[in-house]
């Protein structure tokens, strides 16, 4: 949402024009941003490989250990952060009547989050947009919601390398990839396309997350590789990413995202909680110590005014 303009910053023939509105936006945009530590941006070629359960539960387990996080859904298509979360707040129109930024949903004290579903009056309408409405969508949520002071936000992408991810990519410049993909080859393919984006528009990747990687049979305790295993750390591997951790499938992941429960971040002892908290502490780790590994392989310390990222 707009402020006013100044009459000392512009006259009457540009005040209102389409250039002051975006350089007016562009500013609320960074004030946002510096209150926000770290951005990260979960991403990945292929769908259906697990990357809003991974955002999900992510930023519950930031916000478990203490963090302020943000959570926003830039897949304007097909938007199931709320319903994972079970949130069914919706914007109110005196929120938007008046001019001042506009709350966020708030699932907790430390964890706020942005969907498209909170601003529609039915959730399961079609969302057809072309590009720069989705644009201007995701860029007003960062501008004109009141984020306040971030640790981290996390952004749940669609699959692919089109204008969500690059908006992101062009919005938010010091975000880092969080890259998800599944074991098998057709995946991979498709990844790799993803870390070959991050790499022409200059994202840095903070690791990336090998899930479905094995099932535990409840039955008799032995793991099933149906989706293989290994490919997503020979691929971090290969690019020199840092590899966070492979996640297996776990039946409880799908039942408790569909009750608006997640599972990964509970405090449950399970093979997949303690993996997903391994991959947690690595994205922790990996941001905190500004530590990462460049699309080339050569270690770069951003901290010390030596990177080469």
């Amino acid at each position: 949402m707009s402020s006013s303009c100044n009459s000392q910053s512009c006259d009457s023939s540009t005040c209102g024009s389409p250039d002051a509105k975006m350089a007016q936006q562009d500013m609320a945009i960074n004030s946002s941003l510096g209150k926000i530590k770290h951005k990260i941006l979960v991403m990945s070629g292929k769908g259906g490989v697990g990357k809003s359960t991974v955002s999900v539960n992510l930023a519950l387990a930031l916000a478990a250990k203490g963090y302020k996080v943000g959570l926003m859904d830039v897949d304007l298509h097909g938007p199931d952060i709320c319903r994972m979360l079970n949130l069914t707040q919706k914007l109110k129109d005196e929120d938007v009547s008046q001019q001042k930024l506009l709350p966020p949903m708030v699932y907790n004290d430390n964890l706020k989050v942005i969907s498209l579903e909170y601003m529609m009056e039915n959730r399961d309408d079609a969302i057809i947009w072309r590009g720069p409405l989705k644009i201007q969508a995701i860029r007003q949520f960062i501008a004109d919601l009141d984020w306040g002071d971030l640790d981290y936000l996390v952004i749940d992408s669609p699959p692919g390398t089109g204008d969500e991810p690059l908006t992101v990519a062009q919005t938010i410049k010091d975000s880092h990839a969080l890259v998800v993909t599944t074991p098998q080859e057709v995946s991979l393919a498709d990844v790799r396309k993803s870390l070959n984006f991050c790499k022409h528009v200059k994202m840095d990747v903070v690791g990336m997350v090998e899930n479905m990687s094995g099932f535990v049979c409840p039955h008799c305790n032995e793991t099933v590789e149906i989706f293989k295993s290994g490919g997503g750390e020979k691929t971090a591997a290969d690019y020199g990413v840092r590899f966070l951790g492979r996640i297996p499938l776990d039946p409880k992941v799908v039942d408790a995202g569909d009750e608006g429960k997640p599972y990964l971040s509970s405090a449950e002892d399970t093979p997949a909680t303690r993996a997903f908290d391994e991959v947690v502490a690595n994205v922790v780790d990996a941001l905190k110590n500004k530590v990462s590994l460049n699309m080339a392989g050569a270690a770069c310390d951003c901290a010390s005014g030596t990177c080469n990222c």
